[in-house]
């Protein structure tokens, strides 16, 4: 374990010496060479007084300073979380991004106000390259895989259609407002607003994920939120792209049209491919790995870090690739690597993600200080109305088709927070710096920033409360059970089977046979230990160990004694049983056999899949069964002999009924009819234990 988390601090310090020598080269990049050779000179002076005269006490800030600033920001937004989470109405209030983000504003007036100068940006490629990539690992290697491969159809729909109808709706509707007269707008033409509209209309998966855990709602509206926001950033970056490339084109053809449209594809499963490629390649190396266990969690970040890097590499989605390769890793790595591997992966991957989307939004407050913004209201807030009204109105329209083709229908609630949910983050923020400088680029700027707050500060606030509002469902907290598991393979078999039988290839019957694809094939070649094995005892082991995780970290296993301890009592057990006196055991034994056999008799253990067997019972069965027949030959006797008599008084002769139930005592009762339907004797029971006790003697 210790092993394990040394490799994890090596990650980090890597991590950091690339940023460190980023920033150190852009340093040296703007330094003048005056200023360099100034330096040289001092330091060449400084290196003469040195040598003439020994200091005792030295210090260096330059030395260190680039990692220690990145250190004290790490600090910083650690601090912040463990201040945030220390509160108990706090975080049921205002979510975590908003008080970071309140943070970073603190931080850049603080900085403005003793340097006298703003704080530096964000740069995109850090948030590319080094911050986005933890957070969506994360979350593709945590993703609920059912839920999210259930709900593809209508996650792609929104992703794609949903944000080609938000680029294009809020590009058009801004160049519509750019074109009166009066507000200073018409050097913006029709391709930067559609430029503009690819940024603004990206959903964040850091911003939905922060929120969206907090309100707990239920698993699919859940997924198709975050579904969306994960898998939209691809059509939102490749049209991004067309758009930059459009710019600098003089004359634009339909060729090239058609040539964004296929671009669009290829970014999308060229991302996929590369995923799987890199996923299945990391389950094979793992596979050998059994006799160095220390490196295990290590291949796993390696692999998934160089997926993104490829896809960014050849243009393609690094998004939608790592949340491929993450999905594939999971299944297989998890059964190469050790269980102290695989908390160590979890740890650290959770850890990584949650100081990353600390680091952005704290930037992101830092960053919005700046003299960078030109403050145009009309347009900063018909881009906020065009972006909710465009955002409803897909998703309404968008839901309404889909819900023709689903069987399970979209509600009007969760519609409202599919819409609502819509926040603006980090990516927004960094495509508009990427932007090249144009006139109006510092108005695009100040409209991003306005929107991501809005989004964050007021749809995130409130998102919550109308939750509770709508009563809309929320996530069902207990923990699957086996038998709840059995029966959903049971049922995905069985509808397989019944798309199989109709000739209809839906989604049951695909999974039918990549099951059958994995079972025949990627087990024997991915896995260390391809055995066949019951699934349903593979689901047991899932499950228990799941179980036991759980357990400790909830500290509840602190209470249970260790083996030596459980060997230590029995020992003393035994030492204290050979003390005691034959008698006093068996005086023991039939005080615990008799109060025991009684506490049985009266508590009885009920479980509908067992059912003990309890002899007493049959017993009094059987003895009310023989009573029963003694009666009716006693009856039948008397009956022969008082035949007269019966003739004569059969208004006055007593008839007896009797209720018998099965375990139970018997009941009987005498009734006499009178001249009078109203007139009745009265009521005569019989004690049915005295029957018993009467056909024992017997």
């Amino acid at each position: 374990m210790k092993n394990s988390q040394s490799v994890a601090c090596i990650c980090i310090y890597s991590l950091f010496l690339h940023l460190v020598k980023a920033s150190m080269h852009t340093y040296h990049q703007q330094q003048p060479p005056s200023s360099q050779s100034h330096s040289m000179s001092n330091s060449s002076d400084h290196g003469s007084n040195v040598t003439s005269q020994l200091k005792i006490f030295s210090m260096d800030y330059g030395h260190v300073q680039i990692p220690f600033e990145i250190t004290l920001w790490i600090m910083l937004a650690s601090l912040a979380k463990i201040g945030f989470h220390l509160s108990h109405k706090l975080p049921s209030v205002v979510p975590e991004s908003c008080v970071l983000i309140i943070v970073g504003l603190v931080m850049g007036g603080i900085i403005y106000a003793v340097k006298n100068k703003y704080a530096p940006v964000m740069s995109s490629d850090i948030f590319f390259l080094y911050l986005l990539p933890p957070i969506v690992l994360d979350a593709g290697y945590f993703m609920p895989s059912r839920q999210f491969f259930e709900n593809l159809g209508p996650i792609l729909w929104y992703a794609v259609v949903g944000t080609i109808w938000n680029v294009f709706g809020i590009g058009f509707s801004l160049y519509g407002i750019c074109q009166v007269q009066g507000l200073g707008l018409k050097n913006i033409s029709l391709l930067h607003n559609l430029w503009f509209g690819s940024l603004i209309a990206a959903v964040d998966p850091v911003a939905v994920l922060s929120v969206f855990e907090e309100i707990h709602v239920n698993e699919k509206l859940y997924i198709l939120v975050f579904g969306e926001s994960l898998l939209n950033d691809a059509v939102t970056v490749v049209l991004y792209k067309l758009f930059e490339a459009f710019d600098k084109m003089t004359d634009i053809q339909v060729l090239d049209i058609f040539a964004g449209v296929g671009n669009l594809f290829v970014v999308g499963i060229g991302g996929i491919l590369v995923g799987f490629l890199f996923g299945f390649v990391a389950a094979l190396t793992t596979r050998f790995t059994e006799n160095i266990r220390v490196i295990e969690p290590l291949f796993v970040f390696l692999y998934s870090y160089l997926t993104y890097l490829t896809a960014e590499m050849f243009h393609l989605s690094g998004i939608v690739s790592i949340i491929a390769c993450s999905m594939s890793m999971k299944r297989y790595v998890e059964s190469n690597i050790s269980q102290k591997s695989y908390i160590t992966v979890k740890y650290f991957m959770k850890m990584w993600s949650s100081v990353s989307e600390t680091l952005i939004f704290i930037f992101l407050g830092v960053s919005t200080i700046g003299d960078n913004h030109e403050w145009n209201w009309y347009f900063i807030i018909m881009t906020i109305l065009f972006c909710l009204f465009w955002r409803a109105s897909g998703v309404v329209v968008l839901t309404s088709i889909l819900n023709k083709l689903c069987l399970n229908p979209i509600s009007r609630k969760d519609q409202f927070i599919i819409a609502y949910g819509g926040l603006r983050g980090a990516i927004c923020f960094s495509l508009v710096y990427l932007m090249p400088d144009f006139p109006k680029k510092k108005l695009f700027i100040a409209a991003t920033t306005v929107v991501i707050l809005f989004t964050v500060f007021v749809q995130g606030m409130t998102i919550r409360p109308l939750v509770e509002l709508l009563e809309v469902k929320k996530r069902n907290k207990n923990v699957s059970t086996v038998s709840e598991q059995v029966h959903i393979r049971l049922l995905d078999h069985l509808v397989a089977g019944i798309e199989d039988v109709c000739g209809h290839w839906g989604h049951y019957y695909w999974k039918d046979k990549f099951e059958y694809f994995h079972n025949k094939y990627l087990i024997k070649i991915l896995l260390r230990d391809h055995q066949p094995k019951s699934s349903i005892v593979l689901l047991y082991e899932k499950l228990e160990k799941k179980h036991a995780i759980e357990l400790a970290e909830a500290g509840q296993l602190s209470d249970i004694p260790s083996n030596s301890a459980i060997s230590n009592n029995r020992s003393t057990f035994s030492s204290a049983k050979n003390q005691i006196a034959p008698q006093q055991l068996d005086d023991i034994q039939k005080i615990l056999s008799r109060n025991l056999y009684r506490i049985r008799k009266t508590t009885p253990a009920y479980s509908r899949h067992t059912l003990s067997l309890d002899t007493g019972a049959e017993q009094a069965k059987e003895i009310l069964i023989r009573r029963q027949q003694s009666l009716r030959t006693i009856l039948n006797r008397k009956q022969r002999s008082d035949s007269v008599s019966l003739h004569i008084g059969a208004q006055n002769k007593p008839k007896l009924f009797r209720s018998l139930t099965v375990g139970g005592p018997e009941t009987s009762a005498k009734y006499l009819r009178d001249q009078s339907p109203c007139a009745e004797s009265p009521v005569d029971f019989e004690d049915p234990y005295d029957a018993i006790e009467e056909e024992r003697n017997v």
